[in-house]
């Protein structure tokens, strides 16, 4: 499924490419033939896209790339992915009868991140150490597989902070440049309609809009993923702590219940001051 999202995905962006070639073209032919054309009626696609210039060849393509980029991650973070709730069951009973070896084995045929998190770290068990069956380990294993993990699992999200912190200033180049065209040709002809002006800066800002609703798509986004793999990240390592507190607890279970006391309160006392009584009893 991945491999088909990207296929698609550069399959688009190839043709966005070329689109956007063919309309470089056609803005060119347009600023040569411009003193011959005539007042025609604009559809949609002129008066907001293409009569941006050719700057909004790059915007073009940086707004395909966010949507695409937001929908892939949407989908490569789901929950199935990273701690499905069945596997986390079936390893937490499998740890709760401290069958280690099972639990790893299970894991390993699991390609969720947390069963190779689990395949990865549950090795590092000290059977050696009952009293915490070598916990420290077991947690330098998990900062270990997180660290080496995090890069791959942001890696297309943080390209979303990226389009949306480079959209904004490749609008605003556009405008500052359509800027710069409409003054030069008023400092040339000493006057200028109006009208004209109006529509010169009106394509000229063109640009900055857009860059403005890339950036305002892409970096909500960029943030929203980014807590939201946190998230699943936090829950695959609080899974696996789990399992191994369990096992602890299982296997000191009789240590543990051996230094509670038998009860609490004014009845243990009393109960006390009557043993005490019997044995002097018996003493006399």
């Amino acid at each position: 499924m991945k491999d088909t999202i990207i296929r698609y995905g550069v399959r688009a962006l190839s043709l966005g490419v070329i689109a956007m070639g063919s309309m470089s073209m056609a803005l060119a032919q347009d600023a040569a033939e411009g003193a011959e054309a005539a007042v025609k009626e604009t559809n949609m696609l002129d008066k907001w896209v293409i009569a941006g210039g050719w700057t909004m060849i790059p915007l073009v393509i940086l707004f395909a790339i966010t949507v695409f980029l937001v929908v892939f991650s949407i989908m490569d973070l789901a929950k199935k992915k990273f701690c499905p709730e069945e596997l986390r069951a079936q390893l937490v009973a499998l740890m709760t009868e401290c069958r280690v070896q099972s639990a790893i084995q299970h894991a390993t045929t699991s390609p969720t991140y947390l069963g190779r998190l689990v395949a990865y770290a549950l090795p590092n068990i000290d059977a050696n150490r009952p009293e915490d069956l070598g916990k420290d380990g077991i947690e330098d294993a998990i900062a270990d597989f997180t660290a080496n993990e995090r890069p791959r699992l942001m890696k297309y999200v943080d390209v979303l902070a990226l389009c949306g912190s480079i959209a904004p200033s490749i609008g605003l180049f556009g405008t500052v440049q359509g800027m710069i065209d409409a003054f030069a040709v008023l400092a040339e002809t000493g006057q200028a309609d109006p009208a004209q002006l109006a529509g010169s800066i009106s394509v000229a800002l063109l640009t900055t809009f857009w860059g403005l609703i890339i950036s305002i798509l892409a970096l909500p986004a960029f943030f929203f993923l980014k807590k939201k793999a946190q998230a699943l990240e936090a829950e695959c390592v609080n899974a696996i702590q789990e399992m191994v507190n369990t096992s602890i607890n299982v296997i000191n279970a009789e240590a543990q219940l051996a230094r509670i006391p038998e009860g609490l309160g004014g009845d243990d006392e009393e109960g006390m001051e009557e043993e005490v009584e019997y044995a002097e009893e018996e003493q006399a």
